[in-house]
């Protein structure tokens, strides 16, 4: 059975995120059961937009035997696959239910590695050539992550995804215009001191139209611009494996030394190609509603007084010359209970314990994005 919510869900990805236009072929991708009323409902609305839906199921149980046997040529042909089904798409939507979210966590590093590096080409074009959006739905895998009960989530889930996105949109201009035109960026926090410039770099609002849950502005650092340390304070689950204390030292824009509570493993991750230890975007989160971490990069990117600094590929909207298989968005949180912290413009402080202090940019303060 469908909730009720999941019409107002469905309406959001079809007519605001991806603003479906009569004739559009849609691609819609799901993983899990639990999803399928939604699913159901997003093909109405596509057809009711004047569009043609599309649809692939996923189960992370196949992609784990698949990966464990898989091998070079194998991978190769799967992304032709994947991109013979995208080059005639005007729309992507996936939703994601699955029910285990460490699925992947036994497959061998370098299957996973071989695998993100092949099938690079097709999740560009999607990201770069399609409007697209993603979307992680409220089962019991989820509330999991975020240690509560099934039905605390849900109702935290649908006040998430389905906020007023438009006038976050708004509220993000100017501190798109001030990322536009700032040269040096400053960090400072608990095990952290970072100076890069992001000169020159176009910045980009996330407001609903990419990911569902949303509220990110994100741009890139100049690719060998930065230095220093930086201490992330969240988990992050990648390929299957929850990475923790995670630490990075860098010198002129790349990690010299990683360290965190598997080093080797983290390693051999930022080893994946050359552009694995460099950085491919810098982005502010500050979605109201959302202000633990769950080792779910959809929420943590978002967290209210939280920036994420990204090891790998850069997007092509914010190109700052980096590519890589890997896009690693690991979170920070500089509000007081996680340690604070200090973004500095140009020598001018625009953010204090996750606040925005500029007049111009108190309107992406959470009181005032609710």
């Amino acid at each position: 059975m469908m909730d009720p919510r999941d019409r107002k869900l469905a309406d959001l990805l079809v007519n605001y995120s991806c603003k479906v236009q009569k004739d559009e072929k849609v691609l819609i991708e799901y993983e899990g059961a639990e999803c399928v009323p939604l699913i159901q409902q997003i093909v109405r609305d596509v057809y009711r937009a004047g569009g043609k839906p599309f649809v692939n199921c996923s189960d992370s149980l196949i992609t784990r035997e698949l990966l464990l046997g898989a091998d070079e040529d194998q991978l190769s042909y799967m992304n032709d696959y994947k991109l013979y089904q995208l080059r005639d798409v005007a729309a992507y939507i996936a939703v994601r239910a699955g029910a285990n979210t460490a699925e992947l966590a036994d497959v061998p590093v370098e299957k996973l590695n071989l695998y993100s590096r092949k099938l690079t080409p097709a999740t560009d074009y999607r990201v770069d050539k399609t409007k697209w959006v993603v979307l992680r739905y409220p089962n019991a895998s989820m509330a999991q992550l975020a240690n509560t009960s099934r039905e605390a989530f849900a109702n935290f889930f649908y006040d998430v995804c389905t906020l007023d996105y438009a006038k976050m949109s708004r509220a993000m201009d100017p501190l798109k215009a001030l990322m536009e035109r700032t040269d040096k960026v400053r960090i400072e926090g608990p095990g952290t001191d970072l100076t890069f410039s992001i000169r020159g770099i176009p910045a980009v609002k996330c407001a609903g139209e990419c990911n569902i849950p949303d509220g990110e502005l994100y741009t890139a650092p100049v690719r060998e611009s930065m230095n220093g340390i930086i201490s992330y304070n969240t988990a992050s689950q990648e390929q299957g494996f929850t990475f923790e204390d995670i630490r990075f030292e860098i010198e002129n824009g790349k990690i010299v030394k990683a360290t965190a509570n598997d080093t080797a493993r983290i390693n051999q991750l930022l080893d994946t190609d050359e552009g694995a230890r460099y950085f491919g975007e810098f982005s502010f989160g500050f979605n109201p509603y959302i202000l633990e971490p769950m080792k779910d990069t959809l929420f943590d990117e978002k967290i209210s007084g939280s920036f994420h600094l990204t090891p790998g590929m850069c997007y092509e909207d914010a190109p700052n010359g980096n590519k890589s298989a890997v896009h690693w968005d690991l979170v920070m949180i500089q509000r007081p209970e996680y340690g604070g912290g200090k973004v500095w413009f140009d020598d001018v402080l625009i953010r204090e314990d996750g606040r925005f202090v500029l007049p111009e940019l108190e309107g992406l303060n959470p009181e005032n994005l609710k």
